[in-house]
């Protein structure tokens, strides 16, 4: 459905909470090193479930290495504080990667000068001045999966019948 990319995540737990978003929407994590925990974390599973055995994951040494397989284009989204352009203005595609910084830094800013057009925002008052990974992480992609329900909401309603039988 969609490659969600946390480019180097620190906190366990918003690691384990989006690993559990992407294997309930059939998206892809990617996981940029340096990672701020080890993947075997207790707290990413916990935070992650029984999901996490089921989680379509790839892991890339560096942020370098992933933009040379995946170089920012039309069907990257890059989620920062640093946009006026807000997430539901973007348009979506099946296949599109959602990119998420780290929590202490986002991503790098030479990335985002070089790419103003993908970068998306989430509205927030003026005290505040950023929500929480996993929170970001599922408005965003739940935007995306809106304009891409078609399809989607037949996949899940038969299984969630053929389970209850």
């Amino acid at each position: 459905m969609f490659n969600i990319v946390l480019v180097e995540p620190q906190i366990p737990p918003n690691t384990g909470t989006i690993g559990r978003l992407c294997v309930n929407l059939g998206a892809t994590l990617h996981l940029v090193e340096p990672l701020g925990f080890d993947i075997d974390d207790k707290a990413v599973k916990r935070a992650g479930l029984d999901y996490w055995k089921d989680l379509d994951l790839v892991v890339w040494e560096s942020f370098d290495k992933f933009l040379e397989a995946h170089p920012i284009d039309k069907r990257s989204h890059m989620a920062t504080t640093k946009s006026n352009r807000i997430y539901f203005d973007a348009e979506f595609r099946r296949g599109d990667y959602i990119l998420f910084g780290s929590e202490t830094r986002g991503i790098r800013e030479d990335i985002l000068l070089e790419n103003p057009e993908q970068c998306i925002t989430i509205p927030m008052g003026a005290t505040g001045r950023s929500l929480n990974l996993g929170i970001s992480a599922g408005i965003v992609t739940y935007e995306a999966l809106r304009q891409n329900y078609e399809g989607f909401e037949k996949i899940t309603i038969k299984n969630r019948l053929e389970e209850s039988l």
